[in-house]
């Protein structure tokens, strides 16, 4: 691995991010735009104050899947990063740096849609504010990871799009945000279990409940940050190297 590689491969996909304004305005508009529609459509401060937290960590990790695994896919399909991989640029120099420069716009996309939430739609949060930022940037990362991972298995940019709900949706049902995850059967409750977005969940909630750490916020900032890192393993693990 080497450091002066990562830096430059995230400052590539920085670059193209900058002249592309539209991915630009999904990744940084739509979640905030999300958060503002649901503020006016539960219209009860009290509601907002309940699931405004939640639904700020599941719409970004939604954007960044679908921005990453289609991104992540055209080049692929492009050939930029089989060419890429001929080159000294090794596995984890290439991850790190997609990992880096997506983990820059999810700490834009954060920033930018938490300050939204705390001060125009006025969100009454029980817990530390810093800590509503790092749960919302691991689940952007969380997203950003899955995204990669899931572009290996997709040939065309519609595929990819079409693995969102395969990926999340099932997560999203099982995450606690319809039915809490103690009513479910146990076998709901096993498969629940082993979804990082149930973790992401449970993290928001618990900043609902409580003003101060408690171990299960803890923990469930360990879960998401650690699948968030398998993920990236496993996508790396996609990755093929020419030799010849």
């Amino acid at each position: 691995m080497s450091l002066t590689i990562t830096l430059a491969t995230m400052r590539r996909i920085l670059a193209q991010l900058r002249h592309d304004r539209r991915t630009l305005g999904l990744l940084i508009g739509v979640p905030s735009l999300l958060m503002i529609l649901l503020r006016y459509v539960l219209n009860q401060p009290g509601v907002f104050d309940r699931f405004g937290p939640i639904l700020l960590g599941v719409f970004p990790f939604i954007v960044m899947f679908i921005v990453t695994s289609v991104g992540t896919l055209r080049e692929r399909t492009s050939g930029t990063l089989e060419r890429l991989m001929t080159t000294p640029l090794g596995k984890l120099d290439l991850l790190l740096g997609y990992a880096l420069a997506f983990g820059v716009t999810a700490l834009v996309q954060a920033a930018v849609v938490g300050t939204i939430a705390l001060t125009w739609l006025g969100l009454n949060l029980q817990g530390p504010i810093w800590t509503l930022f790092l749960v919302t940037l691991l689940d952007a990362w969380l997203g950003m990871a899955l995204g990669l991972f899931a572009s290996a298995f997709a040939r065309t940019e519609f595929q990819a799009v079409q693995f969102m709900p395969a990926f999340a949706l099932p997560q999203l049902l099982l995450a606690g945000l319809f039915v809490p995850r103690g009513q479910m059967s146990t076998v709901l409750q096993w498969i629940a279990d082993v979804m990082p977005l149930s973790y992401a969940v449970e993290a928001m909630q618990e900043l609902t409940r409580h003003s101060e750490l408690t171990g299960v916020l803890v923990r469930d900032v360990i879960v998401v940050a650690g699948c968030a890192l398998l993920a990236l393993v496993l996508g790396a693990a996609t990755l093929r190297r020419r030799t010849g």
